[in-house]
């Protein structure tokens, strides 16, 4: 069955990446997951938006990322493809507001894999968890430009009112416009972890990026 424990544990630092952020690179999109792994992230998310990949790449990547995840003992998800989650069977898949329903979601990929639902409201993260979502990302927290569809930012008072609204139960990770430099924030106001893009993709040193980041949230 799902551990809700060890998803919140490996939640602290969630890195989402595919090759959009990495100049269309298959080779560097492994690149830079390796480093981030390495620098102690503990959940990654292939999220392929706008790509300029075939499905069979696709997969090939997801397939590398996922034995990149297993190597360090991480968790790894896909973002809103449930077709491509249940042929790797990833540890876990994320969908959005205007994505699969939930319900249907898990008929597709059965009981064994985490759920994640994105969220911006109180409604919203109570619906998710009524629905049997494992965890909720939060956001935008921040102004982002790593994704277009993140909406105007909530900032992170939105997860002080979502974490009284649902409880302590539900894992929750703030997404969008998070760096090294606000991370605290999010964590104060109830984050189990916050989950970035750019801030580790375009680092100079996505490992080093990823260490720092992993201070802060422990830190909090």
């Amino acid at each position: 069955m799902r551990d809700r424990d060890l998803l919140r544990e490996k939640m602290g630092v969630y890195f989402v990446v595919g090759s959009q952020d990495c100049g269309f690179s298959l080779e560097r999109t492994a690149q830079i997951a390796h480093e981030a792994l390495s620098g102690g992230v503990g959940t990654l998310q292939l999220r392929d938006k706008g790509s300029k990949l075939t499905a069979d790449e696709r997969l090939d990547l997801g397939r590398k990322l996922q034995a990149l995840c297993r190597e360090h003992g991480a968790l790894f998800f896909v973002n809103d493809d449930v077709k491509l989650a249940v042929q790797l069977q990833a540890d876990g898949v994320h969908v959005g507001q205007d994505d699969m329903l939930l319900r249907d979601v898990r008929e597709l990929v059965g009981e064994k894999m985490y759920i994640g639902v994105s969220t911006a409201t109180i409604e919203e993260a109570l619906l998710a968890q009524r629905d049997g979502a494992d965890c909720i990302g939060v956001g935008a927290m921040f102004a982002t430009s790593s994704k277009a569809d993140a909406g105007e930012p909530i900032g992170p008072s939105a997860i002080t009112a979502i974490r009284e609204a649902v409880g302590h139960e539900l894992p929750i990770v703030g997404i969008g416009g998070i760096t090294q430099e606000n991370a605290a924030q999010v964590m104060q106001a109830g984050a189990d972890g916050v989950a970035v893009i750019s801030a580790i993709s375009k680092a100079e040193s996505p490992k080093e990026a990823a260490e720092a980041l992993w201070q802060i949230v422990r830190s909090v």
